[in-house]
């Protein structure tokens, strides 16, 4: 189990990266920690309206350039490009604390702060997500994608906790100066990175267009719905820094109490990492399971009376919205065309990261006018929506049928083969009728 569990550590350019990561991510947690209580307690009286457009700003850059920042993803070398990314977001990071601790920093400088660090993210995050393809085999890429999410949410585990109590001894503008410190861990990574041993890149004759990414995806109607429940889950249900920092507040809590909710979620989301990391294979029944048990979730927990209640139901929320994800993202990563895998990342986290502007803002004006609780229900609604896109694309692409083998029980085909059309049958005027077969990611029919 555990063999099967870590089988991407067999890879020495995989065991640097994931080190490296999990430093860097503990310091981005931390960072993501403070920017949102200081907005909140420091440049507003408790106005999560203002929280909202901040993490407005932050992701709409990856929607607004979503063809250009695939592109470079896919044409330029995405270890030199992280190391530019994480650079520049290293030295943003020590202008804001150094202006926090000056006593300096306004509402309107962090909202163009939140932009720029938005901006170089729509760069970072879809090279980030495609290089673990140019590091493992594509047979291990899945199982490299979970424990890259693991390594995400085990950071979480620390990272909102240790800056919720340096917030309090010390004051937000050092956490900032702690998270640069901590890039420096994933620069190393990326200088030690041997590139000889990197997966050779794919190229195509299309590389150069930034439409075949969506050429590519509107053939793909798997892709289409797992996108469109991304989108729904993106942009009202994981607005976890809105929910937890007015829950805390409403639970009479300090940074310290919202800095260990963040905390106590991750303890979930690592659990559904590592489920994650155990299947051989991403399947999108458990993108529509994953975000069926979110709805019920984030229901549940709007209902809390006391605040270590709320704190137990993240963790299944956690659980829920990691396995959705982990799972989507190894589904686009091992059946997307190598040519055009970091433009359809691209598109992916634009429609993970941009359905944020669109419901961020509305998730804290009901937060707002409503309260916490009320907010809450709105990402459970959407979870539902989403779960219901799902299953219904499931009845009505005839994956579910009559069991064969058992009296009144149904059975679930994933097996359906997909065609798509060529890159290069792109620039045609008929492309859309040339069909390409893809590795069948659910090949494997066993029950897991």
């Amino acid at each position: 189990m555990s063999s099967a569990m870590f089988r991407s550590f067999s890879v020495f350019n995989y065991r640097v990266w994931f080190i490296g990561a999990l430093v860097s991510n503990v310091g981005a947690w931390m960072q993501a920690t403070a920017l949102s209580w200081v907005v909140l307690t420091g440049l507003t009286d408790n106005d999560a309206g203002a929280m909202g457009v901040t993490m407005a700003l932050q992701f709409a850059p990856p929607l607004l350039l979503v063809g250009v920042t695939g592109w470079v993803a896919d044409r330029f070398d995405r270890r030199r490009l992280l190391m530019v990314t994480q650079t520049a977001l290293l030295l943003v990071g020590l202008v804001i604390g150094t202006l926090l601790l000056q006593g300096v920093m306004t509402l309107p400088l962090m909202y163009a702060f939140a932009f720029g660090l938005g901006l170089i993210s729509a760069f970072d995050n879809p090279a980030r997500q495609a290089f673990v393809s140019d590091i493992v085999a594509r047979e291990i890429a899945a199982n490299a994608v979970a424990l890259n999410a693991a390594s995400f949410n085990g950071a979480r585990m620390i990272g909102p906790a240790v800056a919720g109590i340096v917030i309090v001894a010390v004051g937000t503008g050092w956490v900032f100066f702690i998270n640069a410190a901590t890039f420096l861990a994933m620069i190393v990574a990326l200088l030690l990175i041997r590139p000889g041993e990197l997966i050779p890149r794919v190229q195509s004759p299309g590389a150069a267009r930034l439409a075949d990414g969506f050429r590519y995806v509107r053939g793909r109607p798997d892709l289409m719905v797992a996108f469109a429940m991304v989108f729904l889950l993106g942009a009202f249900g994981m607005n976890f820094p809105i929910f937890a920092s007015t829950m805390a507040i409403e639970f009479g809590r300090d940074a310290d109490g919202y800095g260990l909710l963040s905390s106590i979620l991750a303890i979930g989301s690592l659990a559904g990492a590592l489920m994650a990391a155990r299947r051989d294979r991403a399947r999108i029944r458990v993108v529509i399971f994953g975000a069926g048990l979110f709805a019920v979730a984030a229901a549940v927990s709007a209902f809390m009376p006391t605040y270590w209640l709320y704190a137990l139901t993240l963790m299944f929320t956690g659980f829920a919205v990691v396995t959705t994800l982990t799972t989507a993202n190894g589904y686009v990563q091992t059946t997307t065309d190598p040519a055009l895998r970091g433009r359809v990342l691209a598109l992916y986290m634009a429609i993970l990261m941009g359905g944020t502007p669109v419901g961020a803002p509305i998730v804290g004006w009901v937060a707002d006018q409503f309260g916490p609780r009320a907010a809450i229900g709105v990402g459970a609604i959407a979870a539902f929506l989403a779960f219901a896109v799902g299953v219904t694309w499931m009845l009505v692409s005839g994956r579910v049928h009559r069991s064969s083998s058992r009296r009144f029980a149904l059975a679930l085909d994933e097996t359906r083969p997909i065609s798509v059309v060529a890159p290069e049958e792109f620039s045609d005027e008929v492309a859309g009728t040339t069909a390409i077969p893809l590795p069948d990611p659910s090949a494997d029919t066993r029950r897991r």
